[in-house]
């Protein structure tokens, strides 16, 4: 084999990068699911014959990529190396050694050249349903939280398994879109195999340890050379927030030392009776990830290049749960992992991370059934909707927070028109929320209001995700705090924050979405974006009143410019 220099080696790992991003893509046009296709709730990634992730797609989620980076050798020492042959796919969704729920299901494929296997392309997706309770916090154990498949073979030696598929169409409320998803996620790694064959076959190689040593030692010496260039210490960072009927703790230590970074997750509530709790594979995704985006943004994500960031949780806390613990909504907590990593690392590295977004995703499902006989005579139907929706993004130390935006899961929210063409839902409302975002030098991200509701005929059982309701984000270097989260039904009946909740014929969900926070005094905002801010409705004249000391002249002049009629 001819010596490939370092600029070939160069462009073989973007060719990489390239080949796992239409792997992704392949999955987003070939999925059944609007999770995926929509929201790009998904991750694709290539790895070396040892299971060592060596590019990830830039298409999809941290806590799904990060914690796949962990799963392959899982299947390669449950599958046994000496029973992995050409043809081969496998898949899981164990909690424990893939993505963290049963809710993400993890395909696994065998790449063989010349016979000889070289790697493995994987992928995970979120997907609508999975049996069980449903996707929500209200199970007690994960036994309840919907089907179990261990790591096994899906196809052996090109042969699907007939069995298996026929036990997932029995155990689920949308066969024939799990199925589906199934095969597209093994289509999307038959993509990106094919895609490196051609890379190989052009830079004639035989395998890909030339190319895996490149990649993984450049990738460790520069996030090496980041953490070397850190101020040593150490600092402690703290949130609440909701948790289910009461409040969680999430409480950390960070060490910055010359080759590491240390965060310990001890002093962290304990394991929650409800599915909201985290296997640690999912907390070391989004701390490894929070971390990286501030010290290391611009290294690859691979193997080499998350190693030197060491995570470790005291077992049974809500951020180490261990089986048989309910995990369904391990994102909840799992999203508020980065801002409380942001709360000891600001005291480290001080002007550098964000205030506090929304956090988690504002998620909902809803179950669709017929109201009466006569409304299913009439047309109505059963349908499970799932929709990805975002609260407001924290200010940054020199910009405001985005509006709508899902840090840190980067998740997109889900188009109304996508939403109402998979079942009989209608989202009344979706627009941004006024004074969500704290006020601040730089404002805070702006949350959403929705109202959601069914079409004629139908009741629903509404699955609430969200937090923020009673512990809003918090402001940094003076900011003041975003909005919290509300949900009531339009005829001012309380509902809870989580849980499955009915919701009769006629009525509507009424929701209004949390606010990133602000970063600095307020007094400090720069009066142009304020009259922006103002113009734009992004805040009320009482807010740019109260909060920035708008005088009600200017309040009056802006609004005239903008024809927003009435100041007050």
């Amino acid at each position: 084999m001819p010596e490939i220099g370092k600029v070939a080696s160069q462009v073989m790992w973007n060719r990489l990068i390239s080949i796992v991003e239409e792997q992704a893509q392949a999955l987003v046009r070939t999925s059944f699911s609007t999770s995926v296709r929509e929201a790009g709730d998904l991750s694709a990634g290539v790895y070396n014959e040892a299971g060592e992730m060596l590019a990830q797609a830039v298409t999809g989620t941290p806590g799904h990529v990060n914690a796949m980076a962990d799963a392959v050798p899982h299947f390669i020492r449950r599958i046994g190396r000496d029973n992995i042959h050409e043809g081969d796919v496998y898949i899981t969704n164990d909690p424990w050694e893939g993505t963290g729920h049963l809710h993400d299901i993890t395909v696994v494929t065998p790449s063989f050249h010349s016979g000889r296997l070289i790697g493995f392309f994987a992928c995970t997706a979120h997907i609508v349903d999975i049996g069980g309770r449903g996707f929500g916090a209200d199970g007690n154990s994960v036994y309840e939280e919907g089907l179990y498949i261990p790591i096994m073979k899906l196809f052996s030696r090109g042969d699907v398994d007939e069995t298996l598929i026929r036990i997932v169409r029995g155990n689920v409320r949308e066969p024939d879109q799990l199925v589906g998803d199934i095969y597209a996620l093994a289509t999307c790694n038959e993509v990106g195999h094919r895609r490196l064959i051609s890379m190989i076959e052009e830079f004639a190689l035989t395998d890909l340890a030339g190319i895996s040593t490149f990649i993984l030692d450049n990738s460790r010496r520069a996030t090496l050379e980041k953490i070397a260039a850190l101020p040593k210490g150490a600092a402690a960072g703290h949130m609440r927030i909701d948790g289910f009927d009461s409040p969680i703790d999430l409480a950390v230590r960070l060490e910055i030392t010359h080759d590491r970074i240390l965060a310990d997750w001890n002093g962290t509530s304990g394991v929650d009776r409800k599915g909201i709790n985290v296997p640690l594979v999912y907390t070391k995704a989004y701390t490894c990830y929070a971390l990286k985006c501030a010290i290391a943004p611009e290294i690859p994500n691979n193997a080499a290049s998350l190693a030197p960031f060491e995570i470790v949780a005291p077992e049974n806390s809500i951020v180490n749960a261990l089986h048989p613990a309910p995990v369904a909504l391990r994102h909840v907590i799992g999203h508020m992992i980065p801002d409380t990593v942001y709360d000891a690392l600001d005291k480290l590295l001080p002007d550098l991370v964000p205030a506090e977004g929304a956090g988690s995703l504002c998620n909902f499902q809803v179950s669709l059934r017929p109201a009466s006989e006569a409304a299913r005579k009439s047309g109505a139907r059963r349908a499970e909707i799932l929709t990805f929706n975002s609260g407001g993004a924290g200010a940054r130390p020199d910009f405001d927070g985005l509006n709508a935006t899902a840090f840190p899961s980067g998740v997109m929210t889900m188009p109304v028109e996508a939403t109402e063409q998979v079942g009989p839902v209608i989202i009344w409302r979706k627009e941004l929320r006024p004074d969500s975002g704290g006020a601040g030098k730089y404002r805070g991200g702006l949350g959403q209001y929705m109202e959601v509701g069914a079409r004629e005929g139908h009741e629903f059982d509404f699955q609430a995700m969200f937090d923020r309701v009673n512990h809003p984000a918090r402001g940094r270097a003076g900011g003041q705090d975003g909005a919290p989260t509300t949900i009531a039904q339009d005829d001012g009946a309380a509902m809870k924050g989580k849980g499955k909740q009915f919701v009769s014929e006629g009525h509507r969900v009424m929701l209004a979405l949390p606010g990133g926070a602000g970063y600095g005094a307020p007094s400090a905002r720069a009066r142009a974006l304020v009259r922006s801010d103002l113009a734009l409705g992004y805040i009320t004249p009482v807010s740019a009143r109260d909060h920035y000391g708008m005088s009600e002249e200017e309040i009056a002049d802006v609004t005239a410019r903008a024809g927003l009629g009435e100041t007050f």
